[in-house]
C-alpha cells in the first residue's frame, strides 16, 4: 500500500503538505498546480486515505455480518454469454462490477440470460443483485421480489425505488448532433435497431433513434430516407450502411447506434470504395478499445462502462450500510474525436 512519504518524495514536497492536500486543508497555502500535481500522483498510486480504508473495511465487515454466508453479489445480465463476447462494452461493464467486488473481497455469481429466469433460489443465497442491460417490466419485477437489495446497472426502470446508474444516451446524442452540425455537416443518417420493449417490436423507440429525429426536426435537417433500423444482427451495421449509401442523396455522415454497427459500416464503405471521411464521415456510441485501432480511427461517444459497473457495487454497499432512499447516478459522456470525421 503507498504510503503519504512515497507520495511528498514524488511530488517534491513534505509528507505534512501531502496530507493536509489531501484532507482537503483549506487553509494550506500552496500553488494550484502544487496542489493538482499531489492529488494526481495520489490517484496515479491509487492511494486511499485511512478514512476511505476504513470505509472500505466497514462496508465489507457489514456485508460479511449481514446473513450467515454474507458477502456474496448475483450479477443478472440480459444478454447471453456468445452476445455479449461480441459486445466489448457490457464486457467492460461486467469488468467494472468484477474488478470492484475483487477489491472489496466479494464474491461474484454470474447470472446470464436464457429463455426463463434464473432460479430464485440463487438470488435468495446473495446478499445483493445487481441487474445489467434492459430488462422488460415483468423481469423487473420478478427481480424485486426475489432480490434482498437490487440495484441496475447500464438501465433504469421507470420508477424510482430502484437504485440505478447509466449515462444519459438522449443528453449524449443531443450533444453529438450538434457537435457534428457545428462541423459542417447536414445530410446527417442514422442507423440503429428495431428494440423489443416488454416483447413488442418497434422500429424507432431505441433512445438514440428518437432523440435523432426530435433533433434534426428541430434543426429542421431530417430526412426519413436517412433514418433505417432493423433488427440487430453482427451485420446490421453493413447491411444498413451499405443500403444508406446506395440512395440517390446519400448522407455526408452516418451516425451508428454503437461502435459495432459502425464496424459493419466500415466494411461497407470499402465494398463500395468510398474513403472515410472524404466520401462518408461516421461517428458512433460506446468507445470499445477497438474504436481507436480502426483505419481511420473512429469518432465516437465515450460512455464509462467500467465505471457504471463500478458503481453499480457502490450503490449496493450504500445499502448495506443502511442507506434506505432510493438513488439514481447519471454518469457524464465525452466526444472523442478521431479521423473518421473532418
Amino acid at each position: 500500500m503507498v504510503t503519504i512519504k512515497e507520495i511528498a518524495s514524488a511530488v517534491g514536497v513534505s509528507s505534512a503538505t501531502v496530507s493536509r492536500v489531501l484532507n482537503y486543508d483549506a487553509t494550506l497555502s500552496i500553488s494550484s498546480r502544487k496542489r493538482q500535481a499531489v492529488i494526481e500522483t495520489a490517484e496515479a498510486l491509487n492511494y486511499a486515505t485511512p478514512r476511505n480504508r476504513n470505509r472500505a473495511n466497514g462496508i465489507n465487515g457489514a456485508l460479511q455480518a449481514l446473513v450467515p454466508g454474507a458477502g456474496k453479489i448475483a450479477l443478472v445480465h440480459f444478454l447471453r454469454p456468445p452476445q455479449e463476447l461480441t459486445d466489448p462494452y457490457y464486457i467492460g461493464v461486467r469488468l467494472g462490477i468484477e474488478n470492484r467486488c475483487r477489491a472489496l473481497q466479494v464474491e461474484v455469481m454470474k447470472l446470464y440470460h436464457t429463455d426463463v429466469m434464473p432460479k430464485a433460489t440463487l438470488l435468495h443465497d446473495a446478499s445483493g443483485v445487481i441487474a445489467i442491460g434492459r430488462h422488460t417490466d415483468q423481469e423487473v419485477d420478478w427481480l424485486r421480489e426475489h432480490s434482498r437489495t437490487l440495484v441496475f446497472a447500464d438501465f433504469s426502470p421507470a420508477s424510482d425505488i430502484d437504485d440505478s446508474v447509466e449515462s444519459d444516451i438522449i443528453l449524449a446524442m443531443r450533444k453529438l448532433l450538434a457537435a457534428i452540425r457545428d462541423r459542417g455537416y447536414r445530410r446527417i443518417g442514422f442507423i440503429g435497431w428495431i428494440e423489443d420493449i416488454n416483447q413488442i417490436p418497434h422500429h424507432f423507440i431505441e433512445r438514440r433513434c428518437r432523440t435523432f429525429i426530435s433533433w434534426m426536426k428541430e434543426a429542421d435537417l431530417f430526412d426519413p430516407e436517412l433514418c433505417m433500423t432493423e433488427r440487430l444482427t453482427p451485420d446490421s451495421g453493413y447491411n444498413l450502411a451499405r443500403a444508406m449509401m446506395q440512395k440517390d442523396n446519400p448522407p455526408e455522415i452516418i451516425v451508428t447506434c454503437n461502435d459495432n454497427m459502425a464496424i459493419g459500416a466500415y466494411r461497407a464503405m470499402l465494398e463500395l470504395g468510398l474513403k472515410i471521411p472524404e466520401d462518408v464521415a461516421i461517428a458512433s456510441f460506446n468507445d470499445i478499445p477497438v474504436a481507436q485501432l480502426l483505419n481511420p480511427p473512429l469518432s465516437t461517444v465515450h460512455i464509462p462502462a467500467e465505471l457504471i459497473g463500478e458503481t453499480a457495487v457502490d450503490l449496493l454497499l450504500e445499502r448495506f450500510s443502511g442507506r434506505d432512499v432510493a438513488k439514481k447516478c447519471v454518469l457524464a459522456t465525452e466526444i472523442i474525436w478521431r479521423d473518421s470525421t473532418r
